[in-house]
């Protein structure tokens, strides 16, 4: 059974690597080029003037060509992962994977470039003769000392940053957990006792990464495959390791174990004993972190310290100590600010800000790609989880900020908060969109209730809104549910303390609920019976009802159930005084930009004055995001061709619509390439009143739009924010089932947008 498995996930993982087309790159175009005229700019002539450019100012080469964002993974082979030396050319799986981390993680554009050559001093030398092509070299995979000697050479005569991720990537993210480990076990690093084994590349950068932390080097024990390292021993020794030799008539692991704080493993399986680990000072840490087989197993440690706080290298076990943790992230930094080299104030920096995130709430992001794992600061979560999107802004704006305090940055950032921003706007995808939303909304403080409130996604949101905005949030559940929930998700937050609870079960507003309710609804059929009902078990009626009655600003509801269903209460209790539910707008974002469509849930088959309704509030709330509203009005026929029922009411629609002579750009009837593509439109209709690119669709029917919403966000890849409820004055949003935590924190920080600001 066990073989199948294993034969399985081989098979797997061969069948990832070649299909459906060989290996895991690609080079794409980032311009155009579609005729002679892109030519002749892409290369001769006008690439020359390019390049004189740079001759003149060889700096100018982060702005004209890609070597700001261009990284080199370098290897020879020496020393792959665990399969040792595999040769130059077996490694290239490995580097294209390292490759593929940087763009996943950091957006950084690399070249995989494995060489045949395992002289160290030669290898030095082909890295260095790359340097005009590069904005930093990762070397990867070099076995020791070879590395040491290469890295040497390429720092001191190359002016770009020089990283051995082996080595300093492994001691940054190790750095990172032992902080947070000592601060968990009530230790500092000026105190501890150290055993290591494993003399390799990175156990000397760990160690000499702990050094600068605190660490006293009499403190330090290291030992390998010979016992321990010490000032008689000549055998397998190197300068690197020689820096810990102690002056010890000890000899081996087990007589050197007793009292130590900290056991730093990165050699082989089974080299500490359960025994070994009951001689440990209380409360032990131990980071077994050789792959794939632990130097200990978590569970046999635990068994005889139950207390102690364990890392590995595996992703099957808490505290995964990972170099995507580190390198596309202290990369980011340095290339952002043209670093001349990663510095220990850099590495320190990136420990910094890696050891701080996991104090801090967990990524709902992060939380969604490691469900059923407990995330939450303490001893099995050390260190965030490499999904985190905070890492990159977090992480990357502390390494650039180092970068020029230290004086390396040859291209220093003016404003930092505005990095910061742009880090997380590049991860965050609605970030830089909505920022203009989150201002706006600052100048306020307005109380949203939300309908779902024992929902985790609405607990995150909630989480997020006390953290990230001045607006607070209600939430609608019971208390110990959502005391529960809060406290699994590692959620700081806890009802009636940090937020109001309106429990349905049991509420000392319930009367004031039901008939508020049935004094609207008398008359529509509503008996006292059915209104005392509904406000016991119907937590939309009972948010829209607050609203109502002015104890809160707004509702958000939709995380469960059927849209129609939730607008039915939304307009029975809040549609009056001139309000009422005109359509709903989603804005998606695009590789290119964002693209509203509307209406997608409200009107299935609307009115021409419902669809001038729905124009006129799109063109609102695009202003909101401080943009300018273009708005097709989209259908089958194109500017009069077609005599169909949608060509009919968009017609009528851009009558009425003309009538009111409206502020913005806007003409239909039109098919939708035509309002995407200018040309075509051009050609069409050479007098259309729109010009540029449509940024608003609007259609005649809910089954188009929100057909062309749900393909552009499953085929193309948008990002959806909305969908927004115009016409009801901000008072209410009906979100979707697939909405996540952000799109929640976004939809709320819409909802806590004073009405005066838009319109």
């Amino acid at each position: 059974m066990e073989d199948r498995r294993q034969d399985s996930a081989r098979q797997a993982a061969l069948d990832y690597h070649e299909f459906p087309r060989p290996g895991k790159l690609e080079i794409r175009a980032t311009k155009p080029m579609a005729n002679g005229r892109d030519l002749a700019r892409a290369y001769s002539p006008g690439v020359a003037e390019a390049c004189l450019e740079i001759k003149a100012d060889p700096a100018t080469a982060a702005r004209y060509t890609t070597k700001g964002n261009l990284v080199a993974v370098i290897s020879n082979g020496t020393a792959v992962l665990g399969l040792g030396n595999i040769g130059a050319l077996a490694s290239k799986p490995v580097m294209e994977g390292k490759a593929v981390l940087f763009k996943k993680f950091a957006n950084i554009d690399c070249f995989d470039i494995e060489v045949n050559e395992p002289d160290p001093v030669k290898l030095a030398e082909i890295v260095c003769a790359l340097e005009p092509t590069f904005g930093a070299v990762n070397l990867e995979d070099i076995k020791a000392p070879d590395c040491f000697i290469v890295e040497q050479i390429c720092r001191e005569r190359m002016n770009i940053p020089v990283f051995h991720d082996d080595q300093h990537g492994t001691a940054i993210v190790v750095g990172a957990a032992a902080t947070n480990a000592l601060r968990i076990a009530g230790k500092r690093f000026e105190d501890i006792k150290i055993v290591s084994t494993g003399g390799g590349a990175a156990g000397i950068a760990c160690l000499n990464m702990l050094l600068k932390l605190g660490v006293k080097r009499e403190n330090v024990w290291l030992c390998d495959i010979h016992g321990l390292v010490h000032e008689d021993r000549d055998i397998d020794m190197n300068p690197q390791k020689a820096a810990y030799a102690q002056a010890s008539d000890k000899r081996s692991l087990t007589e050197v174990i007793d009292g130590a704080d900290l056991f730093l493993g990165l050699s082989g399986p089974g080299v500490l004993t359960p025994e070994m680990v009951g001689r440990m000072a209380p409360r032990p840490i131990i980071f077994a972190l050789a792959n794939p087989n632990p130097e200990i197993d978590p569970d046999a440690a635990r068994a005889v310290a139950p207390d102690a706080i364990i890392a590995t290298g595996r992703s099957d076990f808490p505290n995964q100590v990972n170099n995507v943790l580190c390198f596309p992230f202290i990369f980011r930094g340095a290339l952002d600010v043209g670093a001349t080299t990663i510095n220990d104030e850099m590495k320190i920096a990136c420990i910094e800000g890696i050891a701080a995130l996991a104090r801090a709430t967990t990524a709902a992001e992060a939380a969604a790609a490691y469900r059923g794992e407990t995330l939450t600061f303490g001893a099995d979560y050390l260190i965030p989880k490499p999904f985190d999107p905070r890492l990159m802004g977090v992480v990357s704006s502390a390494v650039a900020r180092a970068a020029m305090e230290t004086g390396v940055a040859t291209r220093p950032l003016d404003d930092m908060a505005a990095y910061k921003q742009k880090l997380d706007g590049s991860v965050f995808r609605s970030a830089l969109i909505m920022r203009p939303v989150f201002e706006a909304a600052a100048t306020a403080t307005r109380r949203i209730v939300f309908a779902e409130g024992e929902d985790e996604r609405v607990l995150r949101a909630a989480n997020a809104m006390l953290e990230e905005t001045t607006d607070v949030p209600i939430l609608i559940g019971r208390p110990d549910v959502i005391a529960t929930r809060a406290e699994r998700a590692g959620l700081p937050i806890r009802p009636d303390v940090d937020f109001e609870i309106v429990n349905p079960e049991n509420d000392p507003r319930y009367r004031d609920y039901w008939e508020t309710y049935h004094g609207i609804m008398a008359r529509r059929g509503v008996s006292p019976d059915i209104a005392r009902a509904i406000m016991r078990t119907n937590t939309t009626a009972i948010g829209a009802v607050m609203v109502h009655r002015a104890e809160a600003d707004s509702l958000i509801c939709g995380t469960f159930g059927q849209y129609s269903w939730h607008l039915q209460y939304v307009r029975q209790i809040l549609a009056r005084d001139g309000l009422h539910p005109v359509g709903a707008l989603s804005m998606i974002i695009l590789e290119d930009g964002p693209l509203f469509i509307a209406d997608t849930q409200c009107h299935n088959d609307p009115t021409p004055q419902q669809v001038m309704e729905t124009v006129m509030g799109a063109a609102r709330h695009v202003r909101r995001f401080g943009l300018t509203p273009k708005i097709a009005l989209c259908s089958h026929s194109q500017f009069g061709n077609t005599d169909s029922y949608s060509g009919r009411k968009m017609r009528d629609a851009l009558a009425l619509l003309d009538a009111r002579e409206p502020d913005f750009m806007y003409d239909g009837e039109m098919h939708v390439d035509a309002a995407l593509d200018p040309e075509l439109r051009e050609r069409i209709f050479p007098t259309s009143r729109l010009q540029g690119v449509a940024n608003v669709l609007v259609f005649a029917g809910t089954d188009a739009a929100s057909g062309v919403r749900n393909a552009l966000k499953m085929r193309a890849g948008g990002l959806e924010v909305g969908p927004i409820l115009m016409g009801m004055g901000n008072r209410a949003h009906i979100v979707t089932p697939s909405i996540t935590t952000r799109g929640l924190l976004n939809m709320s920080v819409l909802a806590g947008t004073p009405v005066t600001h838009y319109g």
